[in-house]
């Protein structure tokens, strides 16, 4: 019954952009052809978008040193200033076309093609110790490795807080998992980040001709993206939006503290991450597109023994320590300086943000709609049409220092860019030194 009823689902859900055509060798050339002039249009709109120069922060580094970027990095339109656009109505600033493009949705790098693109460091650090290349042919990451986290992250455990962090610096994977992990966690636990870090068939990496591998693939793994149960940057296209063109970008989220979550996709409001494991490998994995998926090699887990077993151990995964927080989410005084303090009153107050974001994770664990549509008109950039966000998921702040770039899209490079985003877009008017004040507290969550 079900094999009768996938030319009904797949009409509904099919991706829109088009399957390969032709053989694998001259598609590949095509494709290789055309990869400098997509890739060079996306680095000319993220130059025309921000300032993507490398100035980290002097006094606050991620968790294992790497540095903070710092500083508001979208550019903003000829003659105004951050305060004159906080002063105008959201109805004035869409009329004269005056908000900043890098605050509205970020394209992929070719949008009409789309599918996973990985950082570099990620994929030299997989194809050393694996010998899996997740190289595509067709296009490269984008956005530069300093305003990525850190790799690899740490990894921290709520049944092991006494251990900090227990990565040993390493990118986890097939190869040194269980020597890392086996005085650690129980079997099942061991079976489930077993499973986490295996890959399975993937749209753009497996056995078919129709891949962007330049040689027949394995797949992707779960941590692939979410590397060491947190998060590398890469990106992605939503699965759940048509026509193609209105699909919004995605930017892998943290896996840290999911123990504490209630919904999962950034817009998909999934119940459980049992549910969110499973709808990876059977949808997210594939663009939905049930068709290819099993021309492809789709993967069912077993929902009582292997994706519960993969969420027992995400359900694991913690968040950093944070010394200046009492057991509230809130700032110890004696440990906290002014600036932050200022920053807590701020968050609390006159900046709105505990209005989603509320101790002590700093999540409502809702979804919100910001309605970015009253800022901008509709406009097409790169092949995306951009009309707004619609309801997003409230992700938690703690730990945020780790996690850039921001927004579920990552158009947001620095937290101070953040800051601004929710300044216009809440109409707070903070003054300039209430947003320093306000990134210092952020900084400490």
């Amino acid at each position: 019954m079900l094999f009768l009823l996938l030319p009904l689902f797949s009409s509904a859900f099919a991706d829109t952009s088009p399957p390969t055509q032709g053989d694998f060798k001259s598609v590949k050339q095509k494709f290789v052809k055309e990869k400098a002039k997509f890739m060079n249009r996306a680095k000319d709109l993220l130059k025309e978008r921000y300032d993507l120069g490398n100035s980290p922060a002097q006094k606050h580094t991620m968790t294992r040193g790497k540095a903070i970027q710092e500083g508001v990095r979208v550019r903003l339109p000829s003659g105004q200033s951050w305060e004159s656009l906080a002063n105008l109505s959201p109805d004035s600033i869409r009329e004269k076309g005056l908000f900043p493009p890098g605050l509205t949705p970020l394209p992929h790098p070719h949008h009409s093609e789309g599918g996973m693109l990985f950082p570099r460091s990620t994929i030299d650090e997989i194809k050393k110790q694996t010998q899996r290349d997740l190289t595509r042919f067709d296009l490269d990451f984008d956005l530069p490795e300093h305003f990525l986290p850190e790799f690899p992250p740490a990894i921290f455990l709520t049944t092991r807080s006494d251990l900090g962090d227990v990565s040993q610096g390493k990118l986890i994977t097939q190869r040194n998992f269980f020597d890392i992990f086996k005085n650690i966690l129980n079997a099942k636990q061991l079976d489930g980040l077993r499973l986490l870090l295996t890959p399975f068939p993937q749209q753009q990496f497996n056995f078919t001709d129709d891949r962007r591998s330049a040689l027949p693939h394995q797949g992707v793994a779960c941590f692939d993206c979410h590397t060491n149960g947190h998060s590398n940057g890469a990106t992605h296209l939503v699965g759940d939006i048509r026509p193609q063109e209105f699909r919004h970008r995605i930017e892998t989220p943290s896996l840290r503290g999911v123990n504490i979550q209630r919904l999962f996709g950034s817009q998909r409001a999934l119940k459980t991450v049992e549910d969110f494991t499973e709808f990876e490998q059977r949808a997210a994995y594939f663009d939905a597109d049930i068709d290819r998926a099993v021309l492809k090699g789709i993967n069912p887990l077993e929902r009582g023994s292997q994706v519960h077993a993969m969420a027992e151990f995400q359900e694991l995964l913690d968040f950093p320590p944070a010394p200046k927080l009492g057991i509230d989410g809130l700032l110890i005084k004696d440990k906290a300086t002014p600036s932050e303090l200022r920053g807590q009153n701020l968050f609390f107050g006159k900046g709105k943000c505990s209005s989603c974001h509320t101790p002590p994770f700093y999540t409502d664990n809702l979804m919100h709609n910001l309605k970015t549509e009253r800022f901008f008109k509709k406009v097409t950039v790169n092949e995306h049409v951009s009309v707004g966000d619609g309801p997003i998921k409230t992700f938690p702040l703690r730990g945020i220092k780790d996690s850039p770039p921001y927004l579920h899209d990552g158009r947001l490079l620095t937290l101070d860019d953040t800051v601004e985003f929710f300044n216009l877009i809440l109409e707070v008017r903070l003054t300039l030194d209430e947003k320093k004040d306000l990134v210092e507290f952020l900084r400490v969550l």
